[in-house]
């Protein structure tokens, strides 16, 4: 039997050669001239890793529950609320053996935020932000799905921090989404900051952008106890409690996040619950994080624009 890899770009490639190294028969299929006829009429598909752009969601993981084929589809599903929704409905038949790609979730920082007692929390925060003009290599924005109008933009490209947010912070809802825009670039969010409460008494911010000159990813955790500061870039905790203050370094490679994820699947497909992490992204428990993300972009402002040269 055979993993297929759906979509042969950067994330695509990284999936099959994460399971091939995990011993698995993977095969890799560009989106472009994909045959859908063909695929489904085969008898040795196990099941399908979705890595096309976002756009291309619904259709397949129609496909998927249809044939009994578990799924893992990369973030983001979906900008708006009724594609959301409906994708969610369209993968319930193998909603509990499919996955949603937030790797973050499989973050040894993460997972040690998802262990402690938060109860305390009062106020967080999580920002994200780089150049992205510097993101990679021989790249142009304004060729990529990132200039879109119609689901590109900022908050979807770095969705990441959303769903953390809400992954650690159960119940979390959005009070206002403020945008600043491009002139060359209309529709599309450079930079976004998103703020929630919820029903504990917990409020937070979630910003991400395109035009910070240096590449920030960090949390702000406050609480009545203790705080927290991460930062994922180095990657290290700061925790203070009165007045004593812990370093915690994490030393890990960045796939070993899509590794950790990957061989979660791997179980879900073959009837186990995965490895132990209480926040794997379970396609089951994950329409709360996607309605989140489209009920975002859905309620954009934008407030500024910004004049960053993208010649």
């Amino acid at each position: 039997m055979v993993i297929a890899v759906l979509g042969a770009g950067s994330i695509g490639r990284r999936h099959a050669g994460n399971l091939e190294a995990l011993g698995e028969a993977v095969e890799l299929i560009g989106w472009r001239g994909f045959d859908r006829a063909a695929f489904e009429a085969r008898g040795d598909i196990e099941a399908v890793v979705i890595a096309t752009s976002t756009p291309i969601r619904l259709e397949l993981i129609e496909m998927c529950a249809a044939h009994d084929w578990p799924f893992y589809a990369e973030k983001p599903l979906a900008w708006r609320v009724d594609q959301a929704n409906a994708i969610h409905d369209a993968g319930a038949a193998v909603a509990e053996r499919s996955m949603v790609g937030f790797m973050m979730r499989y973050h040894p920082a993460v997972r040690d935020l998802a262990a402690r007692d938060l109860s305390g929390v009062y106020g967080f925060s999580f920002e994200i932000g780089h150049d992205v003009r510097q993101w990679r290599e021989n790249w142009s924005f304004a060729g990529s799905y990132a200039a879109d109008p119609e689901g590109g933009g900022v908050l979807m490209d770095l969705s990441h921090e959303v769903d953390l947010a809400l992954a650690l912070f159960a119940g979390s809802e959005l009070a206002s989404v403020d945008c600043v825009g491009h002139a060359d670039f209309e529709g599309v969010d450079f930079a976004t900051r998103l703020q929630l409460r919820n029903a504990a008494g917990c409020v937070g911010t979630v910003a991400m952008d395109y035009v910070s000159p240096v590449s920030v990813r960090r949390a702000a955790i406050r609480g009545t106890d203790e705080i927290i500061d991460l930062d994922f870039l180095a990657p290290q905790m700061s925790i203070a409690q009165g007045g004593d203050v812990k370093n915690v370094p994490y030393a890990f490679d960045r796939n070993d996040m899509f590794m950790g994820a990957m061989r979660d699947f791997l179980s879900l497909i073959r009837g186990g619950n995965g490895h132990g992490n209480p926040l794997m992204p379970r396609f089951d428990r994950m329409r709360a994080s996607s309605l989140l993300i489209a009920q975002a972009w859905e309620t954009r402002r934008f407030d500024g624009v910004t004049q960053m040269d993208m010649s």
